[in-house]
């Protein structure tokens, strides 16, 4: 019979786990699903499935989170999505 492991999360590891920003893309009635799909691929780097993934999600439910990172990191993403016209948020 096997146990699983309790991991014990400690101050600092808390800490870092609240560090971690996302980068939120919302819906909007502007952009066409080929710019954003096209923006998702050359900004964030997504592959082109999970980028159209992204797109329906947003569409659908109205956000998706589409880059994961510290704040600085986010930051460039935000601002040339922004340069784009997209409605994105860092959360």
């Amino acid at each position: 019979m096997t146990t699983k492991e309790k991991k014990r999360v400690t101050g600092k590891e808390s800490a870092d786990q609240e560090d971690v920003k996302k980068l939120v893309l919302f819906n909007d009635d502007i952009n066409t699903f080929d710019y954003v799909i096209e923006s998702l691929i050359e900004v964030c780097e997504h592959d082109p499935l999970q980028a159209e993934t992204c797109t329906w999600i947003a569409h659908f439910k109205g956000k998706c989170a589409v880059k994961k990172g510290d704040l600085p990191a986010l930051k460039k993403y935000y601002n040339e999505m922004t340069f784009r016209r997209l409605t994105v948020e860092i959360q």
